[in-house]
């Protein structure tokens, strides 16, 4: 194989669920694989190491763990050919890092499950979302990690901060293809990433159990069941609850208001339901039927045409990442 591309879906994470540990276990996570913005790499053989494009220094800091896991002695050449905004909460450094892995293992035909490329690129150490959505896609539950002294973590970290390897996925789903998201990302301050996303953990956590416990009474009892009822109504009123609870709370006070304001207004201008994904500032809120996700869009549009900022429409990705030789390159929207 002379040339591979990999093209990746990004991620909205709805919420973590146990930031409390009383339970021997933490984090846990609900989520959903969404098709755009994506990540897409393409990998060859070269007479060196060598990365060009977007991101250039995190495919470089990727490719050198990928070629030394693997033992890889010839020369690849790796393009970053499209990339996921930065530290908005769309999912993009593992997306950007399973791809890299990803295609460089495709072009020397190794067989390698998306689970130890994420281990081997420091990937899910948190949050098991990102690496499900790139494996599989569609609506995912994550049962987190053990937690305690000698177990897959003794800390609350961050999955940037975090060794521990990706959690196991608990439930799975397709999600219908008449739902849509409608995404706005308002031009203020990242989210928290870094030492500062470390130190936020360190600083509020335990979150309350009696906290915990209203977030896992949501999704084992309302959320779950309408998603795999198609429950639009059901579903965007616990995705609407969550953003008053646990870390999910925390994350949001930590946004300047309009931020919150945009996750009430998407509720007023129509939407079943809304929130913050992962750290924001993204923010999400769900419809049914594409005139309603334009609708919504337009009403999205007008606000950050004031304060700034960018919005799309996105479908749910029920596949995951996607592979291709040159031959069958089909990228492009």
């Amino acid at each position: 194989m002379k040339e591979v591309y990999v093209k990746t879906p990004a991620r909205l994470h709805f919420t973590l669920i146990d930031l409390n540990g009383s339970l021997s276990r933490v984090d846990g996570g609900i989520g959903v694989a969404i098709d755009r913005p994506n990540v897409v790499v393409k990998a060859s053989l070269s007479d060196r190491q060598e990365v060009y494009g977007l991101r250039k220094d995190s495919a470089e800091a990727v490719l050198r763990k990928v070629v030394e896991a693997f033992n890889i002695e010839s020369g690849v050449r790796v393009e970053v050919l499209e990339a996921i905004p930065e530290h908005v909460g769309l999912g993009s450094k593992t997306q950007l890092s399973l791809a890299v892995a990803k295609a460089v293992s495709s072009l020397f035909g190794l067989n390698c499950d998306v689970r130890r490329l994420a281990s081997i690129t420091g990937r899910g150490g948190t949050s098991g979302i990102g690496v499900a959505a790139f494996e599989r896609g569609g609506f995912i539950l994550d049962g987190g990690h053990s937690f305690g002294k000698g177990k897959d973590k003794e800390k609350f970290l961050p999955s940037s901060a975090s060794s521990a390897p990706p959690a196991p996925v608990l439930v799975r789903y397709n999600m219908p293809g008449k739902w849509f998201f409608v995404v706005g990302v308002p031009n203020v301050e990242k989210g928290a990433h870094g030492a500062k996303e470390v130190k936020i953990f360190e600083k509020f956590c335990p979150i309350p159990r009696h906290e915990v416990e209203a977030i896992c009474h949501l999704i084992l009892m309302k959320i779950l069941p309408a998603v795999v009822e198609r429950d639009l109504s059901s579903f965007g009123e616990g995705l609407t609850e969550i953003q008053g609870l646990g870390f999910k709370k925390l994350e949001v006070s930590l946004q300047p208001p309009l931020v919150k304001e945009l996750i009430d207004s998407m509720i007023k201008w129509g939407a079943a339901g809304a929130g913050m994904s992962s750290f924001g500032p993204a923010v999400f809120g769900v419809v049914e039927g594409k005139r309603a996700a334009e609708s919504l869009l337009s009403e999205v549009e007008t606000y950050l045409s004031i304060i700034g900022g960018e919005c799309f429409i996105a479908k749910v990705n029920n596949t995951g990442a996607q592979v291709f030789e040159e031959a069958i390159l089909t990228l492009r929207h």
